[in-house]
């Protein structure tokens, strides 16, 4: 199937922006933005889940409960997301690396389930991983679960509101072309601090 032209620079962004976000986890190198390679190291347990300031949400073992003004654990499994009923606490709180990939990885995974998928997953059976290489490893798939999905997609579907049923999302009542602006910029947004989590733990170590 040809690429819709309006959706090729879209396309372009989302692979450039998952590309260095994946590959400043995994290393050897980075792109550092202006075309020249700087050293990148696989991301580590201790990274995943640094908390730099006080009372930051994270990822947590189901046992331990929610952490500080969180109400619930997010997900399936021995691991859950912090999160909240109803209202979110004011104001936000800081969010770990462990945190903001699984939102990352759960919203990726779902979008392609919601719209090429069987349109049955949810936050409750979506699996939380409480590692970092398995965190990685999820992040990549749900990359390339999107991409398969959006590689599907020809000018009739990007035109079509609630093209995706997505449940969490404003997807109901958007063209599917608008989400897949939204998900580029999360993508990048959500890389970018990752990224500069990763150079402040660094940086307070001796």
């Amino acid at each position: 199937m040809d690429t819709p032209p309006r959706l090729a620079p879209l396309l372009e962004q989302y692979d450039w922006g998952c590309l260095r976000l994946l590959n400043r986890m995994t290393g050897p190198e980075v792109d550092s933005g202006n075309g020249m390679p700087v050293p990148a190291t696989m991301l580590t347990d201790d990274e995943y889940f640094w908390t730099p300031v006080p009372g930051a949400w994270s990822v947590r073992r189901r046992a331990d409960g929610p952490g500080p003004r969180a109400t619930l654990l997010l997900g399936a499994g021995e691991w859950g997301r912090d999160a909240y009923h109803d209202k979110e606490p004011y104001p936000p709180p800081f969010t770990t690396i462990a945190w903001r990939l699984s939102h990352l990885t759960e919203m990726l995974a779902m979008r392609a389930d919601h719209t090429s998928g069987t349109r049955s997953m949810t936050r409750d059976t979506y699996v939380v991983s409480g590692d970092a290489p398995g965190a990685v490893a999820a992040l990549m798939t749900a990359v390339e679960d999107w991409r398969a999905t959006l590689a599907q997609c020809d000018d009739r579907a990007l035109d079509t509101i609630g093209y995706s049923t997505y449940p969490y999302g404003s997807d109901a009542g958007d063209m599917f072309i608008d989400i897949v602006w939204w998900v580029n910029q999360e993508i990048l947004h959500h890389g970018a601090e990752i990224a500069l989590l990763r150079d402040l733990y660094l940086a307070q170590r001796p």
